[in-house]
């Protein structure tokens, strides 16, 4: 009898056991991260880099932490939007940024953002970068830096073709304008593509595009490459130098892309988060994949993403009020 009743008592009591003792079968609180399912936001619309880079790093999270991972496109107001979402969900690690440099340019450029980019979010890792590249049509007399530099004139200042108003793009130029004393003359477009469009053509005498989106038309000789932004040469296009070689020490604007979260979510979940993103981006074949795409792939601890991310909001910051870029 003694042996029926405990066996009946295991029956009854095992299952709530399992259930973290919980009646209603909810996982008890101090479960395992993560316990369901992971959501990337990226403030840009399908198809672009910052979008395909997020995709991969998803799919591969998904594996690394054995947890559906999804992303979900949420843009509009150059990544505002997207942001403030992310900004306002539970500090928990089920909701995630993936960004670019556009994340500490907005701060300069908009008076309202909804949010407080160094307050709001904690940095998880920075996991690449991508040049930009200085570009003349293959027709133009333009062969280097020095001579881009060396036509402008105060009577005729050199346009100048952008990815748009406040895009890295667009701040590389004006950096190079004041390191420089050049007179540039800035012509936005909505995108890189339609800049590439029209400097392919010669409708703008000189371009400044992403280097994964002109490496094509480099490579067919319809673009001739004058210099890089990044402090290094790009593995992209390792022959083209970059605009410190060309004799502007110090100058350096490389986008960069990664994933934050909201503050205060619990520094075990950013590690554990960093350190499964950081084994992805070593992977021989991300690696490759991302190289193809035209990133640099790259990793951080979160301490160093968070401090080149409050370094760049505040000199863009600067920056974007030397030359009144305002967008309200």
């Amino acid at each position: 009898m003694n042996r029926l009743l405990r066996s009946v008592f295991s029956l009854l009591v095992l299952p709530l056991a399992a259930c973290g003792n919980s009646p209603s079968g909810e996982a008890p609180k101090d479960a395992a991260y993560p316990s369901h399912p992971i959501t990337i936001v990226v403030t840009f619309p399908p198809g672009g880099g910052t979008d395909l880079l997020a995709r991969r790093i998803g799919a591969s999270l998904q594996e690394q932490l054995g947890m559906a991972v999804v992303v979900e496109n949420r843009p509009g107001a150059s990544g505002n939007i997207g942001a403030r979402a992310v900004a306002e969900a539970p500090a928990d690690g089920y909701t995630l940024l993936m960004v670019n440099s556009s994340f500490a340019i907005n701060p300069g450029v908009y008076g309202n953002l909804g949010f407080a980019p160094k307050k709001d979010f904690a940095a998880v890792i920075n996991v690449a970068f991508v040049p930009s590249v200085y570009v003349v049509p293959a027709a133009s007399p333009l062969r280097n830096l020095d001579d881009a530099l060396a036509a402008a004139t105060p009577q005729q200042p050199l346009p100048f073709a952008s990815c748009g108003n406040g895009t890295p793009q667009h701040l590389a130029g004006e950096m190079l304008a004041r390191a420089t004393g050049t007179p540039l003359q800035h012509v936005p477009y909505k995108g890189c593509g339609p800049a590439l469009t029209d400097v392919t053509a010669g409708q703008v005498g000189m371009g400044v595009v992403t280097a994964s989106s002109a490496a094509p038309l480099i490579a067919a000789g319809k673009l001739r490459a004058l210099a890089v932004t990044s402090p290094a040469r790009s593995p992209l296009l390792p022959s083209v130098p970059t605009v410190a070689e060309q004799g502007v020490p110090g100058y350096a604007l490389d986008q960069w892309h990664g994933l934050l979260a909201p503050a205060g979510t619990p520094s075990a979940v950013l590690a554990k988060l960093n350190a499964a993103v950081a084994r992805i981006v070593q992977r021989p074949e991300v690696q490759a994949a991302l190289r193809e795409q035209g990133f640099t792939p790259t990793s951080s601890t979160p301490r160093e993403f968070q401090a080149m991310i409050d370094a760049d909001i505040d000199r863009y910051t600067a920056l974007t009020e030397a030359i009144g870029l305002r967008a309200d």
